[in-house]
């Protein structure tokens, strides 16, 4: 059964280069990047683990907890780290998860029978911290994930959980938002947004991002 956006992410418990893991139990409160690899050793997969350990310090600021998937052994995930480590210059603290048995590959539909009838394609989840789906991405074998791109989208679901907005096409972090077409009331819109908003169209009103105010910010973070 395939995955859709909105979905509860499947749980489970299995084996990984950290010890078993019961899925739900170890995401916690937590966001959660689910990626999703064919084999170890695999050139691509190498670069894109060593750019996930690279970059700890932004996941972990977005409240984010990694966790990796291949079809191979928990020995074989263990020498792979090794490589990672020395070829990319990095420390992968993240588990892999060790899906020899296709388990989790088939309850996240990652099995495509046109791509390979066993190895799992490169897909991304992100999932939010009441276990439900809100990204999906599929990439071909011979084209890295770009993590800017993961993070920014991120970016824009925690944005946009909090505040009445959305985000727009090639949308940054710290770039004007959208105001979502349901606000319609001009003083619910002066208490949402203080510092005004501008309208192209009745339907099209740009606003500062809202918590680039200071205080906002803190209420943001909680």
């Amino acid at each position: 059964m395939s995955l859709r956006l909105g979905d509860i992410a499947p749980d489970f418990v299995q084996a990984s280069s950290q010890g078993p893991i019961r899925f739900h139990d170890w995401l916690g409160d937590s966001w959660g990047l689910l990626l999703s690899h064919p084999a170890d050793f695999t050139p691509v997969c190498t670069t894109e683990l060593g750019l996930v350990a690279k970059s700890a310090a932004r996941f972990t600021a977005r409240n984010i907890r990694v966790i990796a998937l291949s079809v191979d052994s928990v020995e074989s995930h263990q020498r792979w780290i090794r490589d990672i480590n020395a070829t990319q210059g990095v420390d992968v603290t993240f588990p892999i998860l060790a899906d020899a048995d296709r388990r989790v590959s088939e309850l996240y539909d990652l099995i495509h029978p046109n791509a390979s009838v066993t190895a799992t394609v490169r897909s991304v989840f992100v999932i939010d911290p009441q276990k439900q789906i809100r990204l999906i991405i599929t990439y071909p074998a011979s084209t890295g994930r770009n993590l800017d791109e993961i993070l920014r989208v991120v970016d824009s679901l925690q944005l946009t959980d909090r505040y009445s907005v959305a985000t727009p096409g090639n949308w940054k972090d710290g770039d004007d938002v959208v105001i979502v077409s349901s606000l319609q009331d001009n003083e619910a819109l002066h208490r949402a947004f203080p510092k005004g908003y501008r309208s192209v169209r009745p339907w099209l009103r740009y606003t500062p991002q809202p918590n680039r105010d200071p205080q906002a910010w803190q209420a943001y973070l909680g």
